[in-house]
């Protein structure tokens, strides 16, 4: 198996819309931008506006994200972009460990029927090197600390202490964050 991870870059839209995307083009789904936007912005983005936001994010100089293509089929999704970017620099659950400024790497996403195949840990190693490409010191993470319990599909995009820690993050801070009824830890990874 040849898993490949790309930016998600104007070109490859196409492939952001399939892992992200409604299969009802009106549906409200979050089409990874609940922690993108403030929460106004979020709410008042419907539809097919938010298919049109995150085509615009594709066009920008640093892509909002990274695409995983497994034998050449996409297979998954990650974000990442500047913390200082993000509702993150203000949250009052997810704490500033210092003011180095980092990136976060908060929604993984790997399709049914790839799932099991090493495509997170992928996704989660490019969104870091593409990171490191554009500059960032360090990468941080909000996963969930369930320890051997499995998460729930719905809320598992966060992804897992564990599975951040096999891509050399570590653990630099509790948080006041819950997700799927797990507390999320926040972690890190510096990059050279």
């Amino acid at each position: 198996m040849a898993i490949e991870v790309q930016p998600a870059t104007r070109e490859r839209f196409d492939d952001v819309a399939t892992v992200l995307g409604p299969r009802n083009p009106d549906a409200n789904v979050c089409w990874c931008l609940s922690h993108r936007l403030d929460s106004r912005t979020n709410r008042e983005l419907v539809g097919p506006a938010r298919r049109e936001y995150v085509r615009e994010l594709t066009g920008r100089p640093v892509a909002p994200g990274v695409l995983a293509y497994d034998d050449g089929e996409v297979a998954g999704w990650a974000a990442v972009a500047p913390r200082a970017e993000l509702p993150f620099e203000r949250s009052r659950r997810i704490p500033h460990v210092d003011d180095l400024p980092v990136w976060s790497l908060w929604c993984v996403r790997v399709r049914p029927g790839h799932r099991g195949k090493g495509i997170a840990l992928a996704l989660i190693q490019g969104a870091v090197a593409y990171a490191a490409a554009n500059g960032a010191p360090a990468v941080e993470g909000y996963p969930a600390d369930s320890g051997d319990e499995r998460v729930d599909t719905t809320m598992a995009y966060v992804g897992t202490r564990r599975m951040f820690e096999e891509a050399g993050f570590t653990k630099a801070a509790d948080t006041d964050a819950v997700a799927g009824g797990f507390p999320r830890v926040l972690v890190r990874r510096a990059l050279p």
